[in-house]
């Protein structure tokens, strides 16, 4: 059975993850959808529900189903995988996780990823961050959690826009910096198009066009807040140890600065079939094997986003390892 693809709603108290989880529950290209709470939200379903499973788990109208986080997030998203193969809820599709307004959603990610009981039935499909309009900016300033949940987020919502214009309180230019990998959609009363929320994540952080030349010869963009996000790029194929050592090395020694990192990679041994590549912070998903590339691009591709560490090492480290595994190869 295929993995069943998940994403995150995080975002700052206030910048309008509920009301925007809530008009999302109502969008037909939402049905069949899972969504999961944490104990601290509260969205208002009392219009969306047909009838209650029993005290943590309703069922909405479209066949969405609801449940809260009474204990920890591992265990309740089993529980649904669960009841979704005893047929006691919808079979549900994709499974949508709400966070609370103060989380770093990294611990999230990594247990999504490295859970044996989930790793395998379930894929990280996006992580979409909500920022206020009004505030955010203030916001971005006054609290780090804010910072790394932009930082981290495949798409970015700023909400609250019918109280002042993002682009000309600068809030758009400052997250654009921070993330220039994540398109800025606008909700109007909590109002996106859920087709523009999922899927397409790993394209979208492969863009060239998202990460412009600094001037120094890498593409990637700094920020005051210590962010750095940049692409390491390789035209000749890489050896699969020097990819194995390669994500061994930042895990062990990088994981606290590497916030995310997301790539597309020619290996030597697989030509024709780019491996997937995934990692949060000192956490890494096994790579993923493509049938085939999903663009004219054949090239390797390594978004990273960071807070303190250089390109230029990280370029230096990946020549430094295949150099080594080559000499290894011919002797």
């Amino acid at each position: 059975m295929a993995a069943v693809p998940v994403s995150v709603i995080t975002g700052f108290l206030g910048s309008g993850k509920t009301t925007l989880l809530a008009r999302l529950l109502r969008d037909p290209a939402l049905t069949r959808t899972a969504v999961i709470v944490n104990e601290f939200g509260a969205v208002g379903l009392d219009h969306l529900l047909v009838e209650a499973s029993d005290e943590d788990i309703v069922v909405l109208d479209g066949g969405c189903v609801c449940c809260t986080v009474r204990s920890d997030l591992v265990r309740t998203a089993g529980d649904l995988l669960a009841r979704r193969a005893a047929g006691a809820v919808p079979p549900f599709e994709r499974i949508v996780i709400e966070t609370t307004g103060l989380a770093d959603p990294t611990p999230i990610l990594q247990a999504l990823m490295t859970d044996p009981n989930l790793a395998d039935a379930l894929c990280l499909e996006s992580v979409i961050a909500t920022v206020d309009a009004a505030a955010g900016a203030q916001t971005l300033d006054a609290h780090p959690e804010s910072v790394k949940q932009a930082a981290l987020a495949d798409r970015i919502v700023v909400t609250k826009t019918d109280l002042t214009d993002p682009a000309a309180n600068g809030l758009a230019a400052r997250l654009h910096e921070l993330n220039p990998g994540a398109p800025q959609l606008t909700a109007v009363h909590g109002v996106v198009d859920a087709a523009h929320l999922f899927g397409g994540g790993l394209r979208r952080w492969l863009a060239a066009e998202a990460l412009p030349h600094n001037g120094d010869g890498h593409h990637g963009s700094r920020h005051d807040d210590g962010i750095v996000t940049f692409c390491l790029r390789r035209a000749a194929p890489l050896h699969a140890a020097t990819l194995s050592l390669f994500l061994q090395t930042l895990a062990e020694h990088c994981g606290a600065a590497l916030l995310r990192l997301k790539g597309l990679v020619d290996v030597r041994e697989s030509p024709g079939r780019p491996a997937v590549i995934h990692g949060v912070q000192h956490v890494f998903h096994p790579p993923a094997w493509l049938d085939a590339w999903p663009d004219g691009d054949r090239t390797t591709r390594i978004v990273v986003i960071a807070r303190g560490l250089d390109p230029r090492w990280l370029e230096d480290l990946l020549d430094a390892l295949d150099d080594e595994v080559e000499k290894c190869s011919i002797w």
